[in-house]
């Protein structure tokens, strides 16, 4: 039990410090001339927090516990594909569905999913890791 909750402990961590310096610093001006049409004036706090409660349990299901017996870089690659199919049905779902969504906007994001999803997972695994 406490392995696990070291390895979720330091999956969300490291997916939401990157998170936020990636929406805090790196990207806010991308998303403000891709989609600022739509982007609320206030955060939804209650939603932002349930992600970041919820994205890592995915992590930890599909790319941190599976891979215990194996090397974070095996974490790292799964979390990868995770954060790939999770960004990717988002973007790819506004890009079907909404006007004017930009392509570009998705690719990066697609992109930066992939590799704060990596960067989680192996955070996790090595955690985990560390306490066998």
């Amino acid at each position: 039990m406490t392995r696990t909750l070291v390895a979720y402990l330091a999956t969300a961590l490291v997916l939401v410090a990157l998170d936020m310096l990636w929406l805090r610093v790196i990207a806010p001006d991308w998303y403000q001339q891709g989609i600022g049409h739509l982007m609320s004036g206030q955060i939804n706090l209650v939603a932002g927090a349930l992600f970041y409660l919820l994205f890592p349990v995915g992590l930890m299901i599909f790319a941190v516990m599976p891979n215990l017996a194996n090397t974070w870089v095996n974490a790292a690659l799964m979390g990868a594909l995770f954060g790939c199919f999770a960004y990717g049905t988002y973007d790819l779902t506004s890009l079907a569905i909404l006007k004017n969504w930009p392509v570009g906007l998705s690719v990066i994001d697609i992109a930066w999913g992939s590799f704060v999803s990596a960067a989680a997972a192996s955070a996790g695994r090595l955690a985990a890791g560390a306490l066998s």
